[in-house]
């Protein structure tokens, strides 16, 4: 049985004290090792925010994996929340922020994230387009033809579309885990650029197999 104890401080929700707990769990990652996991939860709103820790010290570096063929999408990804990710080809990037939240999926799901972000500006274009039906706005309907022209280059990752993932942790707790996958430090450059996430990071963990 977990033990949870105490934490003495507001919910950052519901600002409600007395009510966080956190809970810790020493379990195993196929490939990726012993690792700590951490939950924070709050028993007055239901809130809860959880991160692993790696039981090995782990460098900053950059994780990438090049889709040229759909079976890759099959491959194991643990993202933390400090983590980036990136598209280069299609010139996408999610950034961690103060609410991220890390996850073990694969890389269909990454790829299921990115989409829902697009259909997420895709409806906004969409609903401004409407609005001036009566008007020629140029500029959002060639922002809704690149949008789809997105979706499509994601519909087809392996196949017909060919790009490359990127993981880029300047904490070191992402990885890919394919055969093909490549590791490389991250530069001193993006070391400062790069966003480090919530303080403490989040991690949840993701349903799709």
């Amino acid at each position: 049985m977990l033990n949870e104890q105490p934490i003495e401080i507001p919910c950052p929700i519901c600002a409600v004290e007395g009510q966080l707990g956190m809970v810790t769990n020493v379990d195993e990652i196929p490939y990726f090792g012993e690792h700590t996991q951490v939950t924070v939860l709050c028993h007055a709103c239901g809130w809860r925010q959880t991160d692993f820790i790696p039981a090995e010290g782990k460098k900053a570096g950059a994780w990438s994996l090049v889709l040229d063929d759909s079976k890759k999408l099959r491959s194991r990804v643990v993202r933390s929340s400090s983590c980036t990710v990136k598209i280069p080809e299609l010139d996408l990037e999610v950034m961690p922020g103060t609410n991220s939240t890390g996850y073990v999926s694969n890389i269909e799901g990454v790829l299921n994230r990115f989409v829902d972000i697009i259909n997420m500006v895709r409806r906004d274009v969409e609903r401004d387009i409407a609005l001036d039906s009566e008007q020629d706005d140029l500029e959002s309907k060639e922002s809704l033809a690149t949008l789809n022209s997105l979706l499509k280059s994601i519909e087809q990752a392996g196949e017909e579309s060919v790009f490359t993932i990127e993981l880029l942790d300047p904490h070191g707790h992402s990885m890919i885990i394919d055969g093909d996958a490549s590791e490389r430090e991250l530069t001193a450059l993006e070391l400062e650029e790069l966003p480090i996430g919530p303080d403490p990071a989040v991690f949840s963990p993701d349903d799709t197999q």
